[in-house]
């Protein structure tokens, strides 16, 4: 039986919040690692340094420890197969490097697929069908509970990648994505309170902006989105190496967002 490439995984009934975890697997299909021109052990380390490893065991324990249990929307695949938090089209910067839903160059620009290839049908395997899930999550939030809160968890490399179009900035703890539409003041601040015995915290930097689904962005304010971006060494050794006792301070403080966002 094939894995399945998502999971919406049911929190309390009432909550308005989606632990929204993209970035966090490693697993890729054998009929998309065809495509893939690295070898075996080349992949390895490019999946080390772009996954967001522990991020969905991060959203896990907070989840298990928030007072109303939030929902969570887990991609149990990896973003090499195609990244769903990407514009699907020419607004998508990333693809100035090679990153866009598909991605054809690896952290450090060198070839991932051969850019000849047609995205298509991996955009329509596997993008497409997530985009939908989380439309329809975001709208079950909206109906269940009149808003929808999406925390976007996420984790970054201490040292810039090649591939970051702003890694000249500041790199935080903990970075805080924000849209001046879907983030609120309060969430913000509730955000930046929550993380605050987690190290400093600043403001997209050295990534910014937020996950919403495109049927809501820029157009419903029922829903509001933050990004989490937690950098690595406050919890792993990097890259991809073991977790550390950081992560479950981190939990605690992603616990507190939730608790303090959930009403």
């Amino acid at each position: 039986m094939t894995a399945p490439s998502f999971e919406f995984l049911p929190g309390a009934d009432h909550s308005p919040v989606i632990l929204h975890v993209p970035h966090s697997a490693r697993e890729i299909p054998a009929e998309v690692r065809g495509g893939i021109v690295l070898d075996n052990d080349a992949l390895a380390r490019e999946l080390d340094h772009i996954t967001d490893a522990y991020t969905a065991e991060l959203a896990e324990a907070a989840a298990e420890s928030a007072r109303l249990t939030p929902w969570r929307f887990v991609n149990r695949l990896s973003r090499l197969v195609v990244d769903p938090e990407r514009f699907p089209d020419e607004r998508e910067e990333m693809r100035a490097v090679g990153m866009g839903a598909v991605y054809t160059r690896t952290t450090h620009r060198e070839v991932l697929r051969l850019g000849d290839g047609d995205p298509e049908p991996l955009v329509e395997r596997y993008f497409r069908p997530y985009a939908r899930a989380m439309t329809e999550a975001v709208a079950d939030r909206l109906a269940a509970a009149g808003r929808a809160v999406i925390v976007d968890v996420h984790s970054y490399p201490t040292v810039a990648l090649p591939y970051e179009l702003h890694g000249e900035g500041v790199r935080p703890a903990v970075c805080l994505g924000t849209d001046s539409f879907h983030t609120p003041p309060e969430l913000l601040r509730t955000a930046e309170e929550a993380f605050a015995g987690c190290g400093e915290t600043g403001l997209d930097s050295p990534f910014g902006g937020t996950y919403v689904p495109l049927d809501f962005y820029g157009k419903d304010a029922r829903v509001s989105a933050l990004m989490v971006e937690i950098r690595r060494d406050t919890y792993m050794s990097e890259p991809g190496g073991a977790a550390g006792p950081g992560l479950g301070r981190l939990a605690a403080a992603l616990a507190g967002l939730v608790d303090a966002v959930s009403g």
